[in-house]
């Protein structure tokens, strides 16, 4: 049970029993606020429309199947109506380019849940390189973050008899060859860092129990987590390494080669993005300097990992407002994802000679374009383009060619022959320029009236770029809403410059960026305090609880989701510990004093005007946890002060384990907006 250790300047009143998250006390008390909830926001027909609307986007057979590549075919997860928790179905490439692919399920969920009488989610699946058959499934019970990892074999749709079996944890694992798995566990009760996670890795074989698993690499309790990954590339490579977590963003790489390990001298902030011709795939989170060598932050690098002396090839570096969203191998090339003012482009790089030549692929422009799957092994990957207007399309790959071709576009969710999309900037407190989109009708008046809808997240390197869904078409667009979509510091659109530029004792600027996308709105005319509502979730709720105390003026409502709220504590509730390296630690006197000063709950005030808050959290959240919305809700009731409060129970760091929860969470998250903002129906 969590106890509070920093009460700020006043006692803490909120009682212990509260945080004891699936104690009988606080589930009764769990119970009447959102048996509250519902009598006020879940009844009538504005509820009833947006749930029945919801939960017919998540269960339409009108939605593109992502693949994933394995063993020569392309699988994928799939939920409706009739496959509540979802199965996991494959087909060929070749029926997959049809309109109707001919699917052979592989794991019925609901079937093996109700076979177990267990609250089975769908965790993925990490399949052997060499027989890709064989898998690690990882299932979750109720959505945590914590899973079970059992030995599938896909093509039988079974579980190997006497099969690797993980008991349910938070854990990582790997596989070195098909009768051993590298395994970071937490092995004693002990055995898991102050984050929470583990951070001991041993071998463990085939038939062998986890006691009789061997050590090969020791972390410690400050860590926040230690982790194996085996890489392969298509030129028959195979590197281990071992990553240990110092903290959110840094931390060390081994290199684990016949039973040895050893360091791998990148830089702290750096990401592996795969093997590449036997050198790893790096991405720069800071400036690398290797002898005569300069390498700027955001660059991706090619290094050898067992060389005696570093020598990396630049691959790409970001200029201007550019930022590399992620680079992968496909069959003897490198495939590059890069945004330039938040706007995608993909790129197919090749060796040539000692060089590397590319070419743009011909997808379309002023939209996000990601990969969805890539296999280093064939020239074929997928990848989406998207916008808040246009549905996703999907496109097969030829990395070989760098041709593109058009293989399923999503229906229309909704109408959105009478809208537009917009892109502005405005200058931040400390004059930074901030853009953000705005999704509006064609025919908006601007008289500051407009229902208007502000998003944000402004945290841990998350870009936010534009995106189609037909959550947001049908339940605020169509409904005569304004959506705007905030590009503040703190998240990654621009590179780890964007990201530093927040960190710590420096957060504020991410509040002041917030602030000033709403205050443009409110000059443009585009709405009005009266009109205007803001959402966010996780570290975004911690957005919106700050905005919700720094500037109560501003807003109508404040949906505030699975949020951090309590920054005075939050390092020892859950996985706060792990998120030092973002937001500072209460031990640094300079930084306790920040975090006193942007803390929400420790900021409510009894003589303040406040906006009506919707703060909503799950019980089975093991990532942030419940018990900051759980307090900050209970901070407000001392306080005399109105709110909503809603907790599903299941669901982990999220909105409900089944699509029954999401979509009730969902319409209960639309019908407090729109109610607040005074419409309803």
């Amino acid at each position: 049970m969590f106890t509070p250790l920093h009460a700020a300047d006043v006692p803490d009143t909120i009682p212990a029993w509260l945080s004891d998250i699936n104690g009988a006390q606080a589930m009764a008390w769990v119970k009447q606020q959102n048996d509250r909830t519902l009598r006020l926001l879940g009844h009538g027909p504005l509820y009833q429309s947006l749930y029945v609307t919801s939960l017919k986007l998540l269960q339409t057979h009108d939605r593109l199947a992502s693949p994933i590549q394995i063993d020569g075919m392309i699988y994928n997860f799939w939920r409706d109506d009739r496959n509540l928790r979802g199965v996991l179905r494959r087909t060929t490439p070749d029926s997959y380019a049809t309109d109707h692919p001919e699917w052979t399920v592989a794991l019925d969920l609901d079937a093996l849940a109700a076979k177990e009488k267990r609250n089975w989610v769908y965790g993925g699946v990490d399949c052997l390189h060499s027989q890709q058959n064989l898998c690690l499934l990882h299932l979750s019970d109720g959505g945590e973050d914590a899973k079970t990892v059992r030995e599938f074999d896909l093509r039988t749709g079974k579980f190997v008899e006497g099969g690797f079996n993980l008991p349910h944890a938070k854990q990582d694992s790997s596989w070195l060859d098909r009768d051993t798995l590298l395994v970071s566990y937490p092995w004693t009760s002990a055995d898991v860092t102050e984050s929470s996670y583990p951070y001991i890795v041993k071998l463990l074989k085939r038939g062998q129990s986890l006691d009789q698993a061997q050590t090969v690499f020791t972390g410690n309790r400050k860590d926040v987590e230690v982790g194996p990954e085996v890489l392969h590339d298509g030129a028959g490579h195979q590197v281990t390494l071992i990553r240990e977590g110092l903290d959110a963003f840094s931390s060390k790489l081994f290199l684990y080669r016949d039973g040895q390990v050893t360091q791998v001298a990148i830089p702290l902030k750096a990401d592996v993005a795969g093997l590449f011709n036997g050198r790893l795939v790096v991405q720069l989170k800071e400036d690398w300097k290797v002898g005569a060598q300069s390498f700027p932050q955001g660059s991706v690098v090619l290094v050898d990992p067992a060389a005696a002396t570093l020598a990396p090839q630049l691959l790409v570096a970001p200029t201007g407002r550019q930022m590399i969203e992620g680079a992968s191998t496909s069959h003897g090339h490198l495939i590059v994802t890069l945004y330039d003012n938040v706007r995608g482009k993909i790129s197919i790089y090749t060796p040539t000679g000692a060089a590397f030549t590319h070419r743009d692929l011909p997808l379309p422009e002023n939209m996000s374009v990601d990969l969805a799957s890539v296999d280093e092994d064939s020239p074929v990957a997928y990848a989406v383009s998207s916008g808040f207007l246009s549905p996703t399309t999907l496109w097969e790959i030829n990395s070989d060619t760098a041709s593109v071709q058009k293989l399923h576009t999503l229906p229309a969710q909704f109408d959105a022959s009478n809208m537009a999309v917009e892109q502005q900037e405005v200058r931040s407190k400390d004059g930074t320029s901030i853009p953000y989109f705005i999704v509006h009708r064609r025919d908006m008046t601007l008289d500051g009236t407009n229902p208007t809808l502000l998003y944000a997240y402004g945290g841990f390197e998350v870009p936010l770029f534009p995106f189609y869904s037909a959550g947001i078409g049908n339940n605020w667009l169509s409904r005569g809403g304004v959506y705007v979509l905030a590009n503040i510091r703190g998240g990654g659109e621009f590179g780890p410059a964007w990201h530093d530029a927040g960190l710590k004792t420096n957060r504020q600027r991410i509040y002041d960026d917030f602030a000033a996308v709403a205050k443009d709105l409110m000059d443009r005319k585009v709405t009005s305090p009266q009109h205007l509502a803001i959402q966010g979730g996780s570290n975004g709720g911690l957005l919106m609880g700050v905005e919700f105390t720094q500037h109560p003026d501003f807003w109508k409502a404040v949906d505030i989701e699975v949020p951090l709220l309590d920054m005075m504590n939050y390092e020892h509730m859950s996985a706060g510990a792990s998120w030092v390296g973002e937001y500072g630690t209460v031990s640094i006197p300079e930084q306790k004093a920040f975090l006193r000063g942007i803390s929400p709950l420790q900021n409510l005030r009894p003589d303040v005007k406040y906006p009506v808050p919707f703060i909503e959290t799950t019980t089975k959240d093991d990532r942030v946890g419940p018990v900051h919305a759980r307090r900050f809700a209970w901070r407000m009731s001392e306080l005399k002060l109105p709110y909503y409060y809603w907790e599903q129970v299941a669901g982990g760091h999220g909105f409900g384990a089944s699509q029954k929860e999401i979509a009730q969470t969902q319409a209960l998250s639309y019908a407090y907006l729109w109610s607040e903002l005074g419409r309803t129906k």
